[in-house]
């Protein structure tokens, strides 16, 4: 029985860390499949951004200005769409939006709670006077937290226009002066900054015109898509097994191991009578020596299995199984080796070790599917398995010797039906060996009458046809003379 609890012990702890290191790798892949599945909702809303665009643009009546000025609008709802699409995309929530905001307000949309005022004009000059423009009319615009968008080819240009004032100005061209010039004005006007108080759209002058807008629109789309994938693989790339987990796995394994290995030794001990207090210096040398062969074998462990679970089509279970075969023939062949054990017993052993782990992990396997709660179904799913294996062994034992002492009984009483059959077939023998013989003498007898009579004889006792055998002196005459 003792030896039943600390197999059981053993194989509890080492179906525990494989239980342990498939609950990692699951938790892994719900992650992942949360992850797509949230993706796939990204995606949808990121596209339904899009769509609500086309739905815009596809009624152009509705759009405020003449076929001119339309762009302003449409470059409006390009901001608000395109922005929103591309968060969404990565998981993130809208910024921009057209809710609580007039047709005709001072603001064209909302991004974070706060206005924000887009103009579109053909030229960065044009563009500043609409800016400076709108400000006159509303001069706490700004003050208010509100901004302006400007196209962002132009906002582009401007920068770099500033800063090669700053780096290089002697190689500005005039028009480059003219827009430095302008800037300046600008600034000086309004009071306020270009870098500070405007921001440069989603999208280029020339890209929301009413003419080439379907294929801005449709290069967005495919950009999301393409933004689309890369989340995706993001995310495999995320849920797959990494070094700092397979570290972990290592550990505590080795720690679960070396553990239970100490406390095992330490019962050792105590059954041979010693109390905690009595141990001597090479007892804790040999409690140690086994807590340490125990921590390595853990680790071994772990690392096997965390490797063989994520990396081949291994389940946790039965890869832990391997490494506790291993270990076991690994153990026989040593044995084997020594001559402490025969090549048969080598045999019988591997199979007896291999027998067990299957069992365990099996029943582990079992366990987690009745009782789907991480590591507590394969703990007692291996524990209920090896006590009816046990069981099982026990009742197949005494079957064993049932059939055996069975066996027995028969081949003693066959061997005494055989002694009797043998005995009369003997004499049997005897009986013919002992007729022939006398025949033989008959047949070389010097009475030629004898002789004669009795060679017949002994050719029908040797199987001659009797047809081919001359009997009496008619037989010799008849086979001579005709």
């Amino acid at each position: 029985m003792a030896e039943l609890s600390e197999r059981v012990i053993k194989s509890t702890q080492e179906q525990a860390v494989a239980a342990w290191i498939t609950n990692l790798n699951q938790i892994r892949l719900d992650e992942l499949i949360s992850r797509l599945d949230q993706q796939d909702v990204n995606l949808a809303e990121a596209l339904g951004e899009l769509a609500e665009l086309k739905n815009f643009i596809g009624d152009p009546l509705h759009i405020l200005g003449n076929p001119t000025t339309k762009h302003g609008e449409i470059a409006e709802h390009v901001q608000v769409n395109f922005s929103n699409a591309r968060r969404l995309i990565q998981g993130l929530d809208r910024e921009y939006t057209f809710d609580g905001v007039g047709r005709t307000a001072p603001e064209d949309y909302l991004k974070n709670g706060l206005q924000i005022q887009s103009k579109f004009c053909n030229g960065i000059r044009a563009t500043l006077t609409k800016v400076r423009e709108h400000l006159e009319n509303y001069p706490d615009f700004v003050e208010n937290g509100g901004s302006y968008d400007i196209p962002k080819d132009q906002y582009n240009e401007i920068i770099r226009i500033i800063n090669l004032k700053e780096t290089n100005p002697t190689i500005l061209n005039k028009t480059e002066r003219n827009v430095i010039e302008t800037i300046k004005k600008f600034e000086e006007e309004t009071g306020l900054s270009i870098f500070d108080d405007l921001n440069a759209s989603v999208a280029d002058y020339k890209e929301v015109q009413q003419g080439v807008i379907n294929n801005t629109i449709a290069k967005e789309e495919t950009e999301i898509k393409k933004e689309d994938e890369r989340q995706r693989e993001e995310a495999y790339h995320n849920s797959k097994p990494t070094l700092k987990e397979g570290v972990k796995a290592v550990g505590v394994s080795a720690a679960l191991e070396g553990g239970v290995t100490f406390c095992m030794s330490i019962a050792a001990k105590r059954k041979e009578g010693k109390k905690l207090s009595e141990f001597t210096e090479d007892d804790w040398k040999d409690i140690g020596i086994e807590s340490g062969k125990g921590t390595l074998k853990g680790g071994i462990r772990g690392g096997a299995v965390y490797i063989l679970s994520n990396f081949t089509a291994t389940p946790a279970n039965v890869a832990s199984a391997y490494v506790t075969a291993a270990f076991g023939v690994a153990s026989q062949a040593k044995a084997l080796e020594r001559g402490e054990i025969s090549k048969e017993d080598f045999v019988i052993n591997c199979e007896a070790v291999c027998l067990d782990v299957a069992v365990s992990a099996i029943a582990s396997i079992a366990g987690q599917i009745i009782i789907p709660i991480p590591i507590l179904g394969a703990v007692v799913g291996n524990v209920a398995g090896e006590f009816m294996y046990e069981i099982c062994k026990k009742q197949a034992g005494m079957r064993s010797q049932e059939i055996i002492a069975g066996y027995y009984k028969e081949m003693e009483q066959l061997n005494q039906q055989l002694d009797i059959k043998y005995v009369k077939v003997v004499l049997e023998i005897e009986r013919l060996l002992k007729r022939f013989t006398d025949l033989e003498k008959l047949a070389f007898d010097e009475d030629i009458n004898k002789a004669f009579l009795a060679s017949a004889t002994l050719a029908i006792e040797s199987g001659v046809d009797e047809s081919q055998i001359l009997k009496t002196k008619a037989d010799i005459d008849d086979f001579f003379l005709n």
